[in-house]
């Protein structure tokens, strides 16, 4: 690991203007490939303390042997030399989109005397129009054999051309009507030519003029009573609008633009991109890449926008690209990419109406292509395996944490603190076995405290479950006090925890699964988080059970005791199986919060009162239409509601009474509500509803 200081550039020898610049290890390979408006300022970042980089930033920096830079006009050249360096060097700190797929385009050889339209994949090749990229190659060959009865434009093969022009006889396509049959001379070399800019004109967008000239052809064919040759031009229009309705108008505008749409997490990014021509969706395709670089959504932006136009020119460049975000400084991209088209491009966010609706549908499409990306990842057997040994390896275990237990804490500002446990096995998610938590032990916020009562509710619960089935020993219950009290069974703070050490079977009787114990804790957090839950495991007498905690700013593994973080390899299947566990746990439990959030917002003076359901709350409100009438009418008058009774209105009135302040006193007997001049002291009688105690333990509900 060497030193940045020891190949740090003095700063006057460091221009202040804009280039290129370039890492490169002890080997002198190139490991990162940057630019900047100001070399001296963008180099200096890179030379701080260690402590103050990002964690990937002072890997690469700290891999480095040597920087060098090369000094440009604009910021324009700037950004081109960039992207040759990265396509030559590969550097393995850069940003790299590697396509989740091999996409196939309908390419027509206009370099070639006779085109030929046919299935491309791979680079493309100069002289050659190309149109996609589709989904599918039988998407593409569904099309042209539309397209070809009105484009009759040759699909062989060389072989197959030289063979039917030696001959003199050409292939089926030929005598079907399906090809011109330029080998045989009945369309020479010109006509072919005209044919073929037909179809790329055709594939292009520009569909309205041919289609009207078709119609009028056809009309002008049935005046002159050729009906069959009318008959003809009418099945090529009726295929061609065939043709046309395989794709969709999305845009009534005749737009052509690109739209892409970018869904990331610490790790990984998905870049997803449609191609619209002519207002119509005309091929998509998606990246993903790993994020070895601390970047913002608009530098992914930037780097998905030279690998998309980094090889195009002309038309391949459409005159609107729209983005979730903007690159910074967004100037020189623009005038990079207009530059490539030979003609203004305009880069911009959508905003409002069509395009900022499809902008949607592609963010959907990119957030399901991460989403499909992460399970075929952590579905593969080996891959998780490998994972498993990571982690063991790194947090010097014993053996693969087969059942991996991970913990969140969520609150907003102190109310409705709660936390979730999800549980791994095999790298694989369990959530029959997910569990929440609501913190009882203390009112407000403060997330140490609260992971230790998490840690502490849910092994207390483990070891009861021993001792129920008779796996401690006489004498050997660590948790045994002089007096025989095992401290599973002592309150956490009050009793509301007894009742849950009591019920731990279902109703089929077979133990809970909180008597599953776990071979790895981990904890959404840093090292003070780490720190309580090995204290409260400490304190149950549990010494088996290994603890780390994963902080997600800067993705650092925490274990007890140790000043420093473990710091995994970016490209670690170990670090990105317990990103998917916190990242899970941590979804979880702001879900739970959310939840207990609403019901409190929705909670008013009729949740009190008994037996009050849904429905007959929602009555009573359309009677008197609002809770201040209710409170004002007589229990006569609330039993004029469909399906209150005398005693529910009672009860009703009662608790809107009780919920007023100052409170009125109700007279029970003659359903009249009267204004006291004392207050009722007798308010917290034991005759009032209770509005605490301990829920029951359920799976999927608090505990």
């Amino acid at each position: 690991m060497a030193d940045p200081s020891s190949y740090r550039p003095k700063p006057g020898q460091i221009p202040d203007s804009p280039g290129v610049y370039r890492f490169r290890d002890e080997h002198r390979r190139v490991i990162y490939v940057g630019k900047a408006k100001s070399l001296r300022q963008r180099l200096a970042n890179y030379f701080q303390d260690l402590s103050g980089l990002h964690p990937r930033t002072r890997t690469m920096v700290t891999t480095a042997a040597s920087v060098e830079w090369t000094v440009v006009s604009t910021e324009v050249e700037a950004l081109q030399l960039e992207y040759s360096w990265i396509k030559e060097y590969d550097p393995r700190f850069n940003v790299k989109y590697r396509d989740d797929k091999s996409y196939p385009y309908l390419a027509v050889t206009m370099n070639e005397e006779f085109p030929r339209v046919q299935v491309m994949r791979g680079h493309k090749k100069k002289g050659v129009r190309y149109f996609g990229p589709y989904a599918h190659a039988w998407a593409i060959r569904d099309t042209v054999d539309l397209l070809l009865r009105v484009f009759p434009v040759r699909t062989c093969s060389a072989g197959v051309f030289k063979n039917a022009a030696r001959t003199g006889r050409p292939c089926l396509l030929g005598y079907i009507g399906k090809c011109s049959a330029p080998c045989v001379g009945r369309v020479s070399a010109e006509e072919h030519g005209e044919l073929s800019e037909e179809f790329c004109d055709f594939m292009a967008g520009r569909t309205g003029t041919y289609l009207r000239r078709l119609e009028k052809q056809m009309m002008e064919a049935a005046e002159e009573m050729e009906y069959e040759r009318a008959a003809r031009l009418r099945d090529d229009i009726e295929a061609l609008k065939k043709a046309m309705e395989k794709n969709a108008v999305v845009l009534a505008d005749a737009t052509d633009a690109d739209l892409i749409a970018v869904a990331e997490d610490e790790l990984e990014a998905a870049v997803q991109i449609f191609h619209v021509r002519g207002g119509r969706v005309r091929g998509q395709r998606g990246w993903v890449t790993d994020k070895v670089e601390d970047v913002t959504t608009g530098a992914l932006v930037e780097h998905a926008l030279q690998q998309l136009y980094g090889e195009e020119r002309g038309d391949s460049v459409p005159k609107e690209v729209l983005v979730p975000a903007l690159p910074e400084p967004v100037e020189p991209v623009q005038e990079w990419l207009t530059e490539r088209r030979g003609s203004n491009v305009s880069l911009r966010i959508p905003q409002r109406g069509d395009k900022k609706a499809l902008m949607e549908t592609v963010e959907r499409n990119a957030q399901q292509a991460l989403v499909l990306h992460k399970t075929r990842r952590a579905s593969d057997l080996t891959t998780r395996s490998r994972a498993l040994e990571e982690i063991a390896e790194a947090l010097d275990l014993d053996s693969a944490p087969l059942r991996i237990e991970c913990y969140d804490i969520s609150h907003l500002q102190g109310d409705d603190v709660v936390a979730s446990m999800v549980v791994f096995e095999d790298g694989l998610q369990r959530k029959s076995e997910y569990r929440r938590f609501q913190i009882k032990g203390f009112e407000g916020q403060d997330d140490v405290r609260s992971m230790h009562e998490v840690i502490t509710r849910r092994f207390r619960r483990y070891i009861a479950e021993k001792e129920r089935t008779g796996e401690w020993t006489d004498g050997e219950n660590p948790l045994a006090d002089t007096t025989g009290t095992t401290l599973a069974d002592a309150p956490l703070t009050d009793a509301t925890e007894a009742p849950l050490i009591s019920s731990l079977k279902d109703d089929d009787g077979r133990p809970k699964r909180f008597a599953y114990p776990p071979q790895l804790v981990v904890v959404d957090g840093g090292q003070p988080q780490v720190a309580a839950a090995k204290r409260a495991l400490d304190e149950l007498g549990i010494d088996d059970i290994a603890v780390c905690g994963l902080a997600k700013r800067l993705e650092e593994v925490w274990v007890p005791e140790d000043d420093d973080p473990v710091v995994l390899p970016r490209s670690s299947e170990g670090l990105y199986l317990l990103q998917r566990v916190r990242d899970e746990a941590h979804r979880f439990a702001i879900t739970y919060q959310r939840t207990k959030r609403a019901k409190r917002f929705r909670a008013g003076p009729l949740d009190e009162v008994p037996g009050l359901g849904e429905t007959r709350k929602q009555a009573l409100i359309k009677h008197f239409g609002s809770v201040k009438r209710l409170r004002a009418a007589t229990i006569d008058q609330i039993c004029e509601v469909p399906g209150i009774g005398r005693k529910t209105a009672e009860t009703i009135a009662a608790a809107l009474a009780r919920a007023a302040s100052p409170a009125p006193a109700v007279n029970t007997a003659t359903g009249e509500i009267i204004d006291d001049e004392e207050p009722d002291t007798t308010a917290d009688s034991p005759g009032d509803p209770v509005t605490t105690g301990a829920p029951e333990e359920r799976r999927g509900q608090e505990t």
